[in-house]
């Protein structure tokens, strides 16, 4: 079987999935062959659009307007993504915020918001498939994490609390899935064209990129590509690990 197509008749969440990474993700999953079901927050044209290009690859697709944060909300996601297809195979924690500021001016309300959706929801999205998951004695998960997560970045403590949390998610749940062939790995990009880092500063974000060793932003598509290869046989030996996809920022 090519690489093209080694997910057919699989079943995957993405979370976040209308924007940037996660739309990058969402298509590369459908276009190696899985089903995609995929909650987002707001924007329901760009939820349509992403519904309508998945379809084209001629494999399932199913959008929730869910918030993670609600984990009842979650639960029911998940039934309903079950009752429709029978079967989950792959979970993609990529939903995230950012609320940036330094830690002296930052509200109650901007460090509980990002715990709540980076952290809290990643949980609450694993914790609804990981029975069904160790049930079947298979599974595949892949938690997007950020390079704050790894070296933490001024004016993101809250920011870089909730990705290094999933790191530590990641590694202990990897350990704790194992015997059930369970596999589990994190991402750590760094600076990606997404909409979030449009949003940066344009002094900072020239500083950045020269920090950068191979000197320009990484595409959503590139962060896709490595999701696809952790979720195929191809790295069917591979857990617990976090893999930094940063042109060189974190070395």
């Amino acid at each position: 079987m090519s690489k093209e197509k080694e997910l057919i008749g699989k079943t995957a969440i993405v979370t976040g999935a209308t924007r940037g990474i996660g739309r990058a993700i969402a298509l590369t999953l459908a276009r190696q062959g899985a089903n995609v079901a995929f909650n987002y927050l707001s924007h329901d044209e760009l939820a349509t659009t992403l519904t309508e290009d998945i379809e084209k690859m001629g494999v399932g697709a199913l959008s929730f307007k869910v918030d993670i944060k609600d984990y009842t909300q979650v639960q029911q996601m998940k039934d309903q993504i079950f009752e429709k297809w029978g079967r989950l195979d792959i979970l993609v924690n990529n939903a995230g915020i950012v609320r940036d500021s330094i830690l002296a001016m930052m509200s109650q309300e901007n460090w509980r918001e990002v715990m709540d959706t980076n952290l809290n929801g990643t949980f609450n999205m694993t914790k609804a498939v990981i029975v069904t998951f160790m049930k079947q004695k298979s599974g595949d998960i892949v938690n997007i994490s950020s390079i704050s997560g790894v070296h933490g970045m001024a004016r993101q403590v809250n920011y870089s609390a909730s990705k290094g949390g999933i790191i530590a998610f990641t590694k202990a749940l990897a350990k704790e899935a194992a015997p059930f062939n369970i596999r589990v790995n994190a991402l750590a990009p760094g600076f990606i064209e997404t909409d979030m880092v449009a949003g940066l500063n344009e002094k900072y974000l020239k500083q950045a990129i020269e920090q950068i060793p191979l000197q320009r932003m990484g595409k959503p598509e590139e962060v896709a590509e490595m999701v696809g290869f952790l979720l195929s046989q191809r790295a069917g030996y591979i857990t617990g690990q976090v893999i930094g996809i940063d042109g060189g920022l974190g070395i």
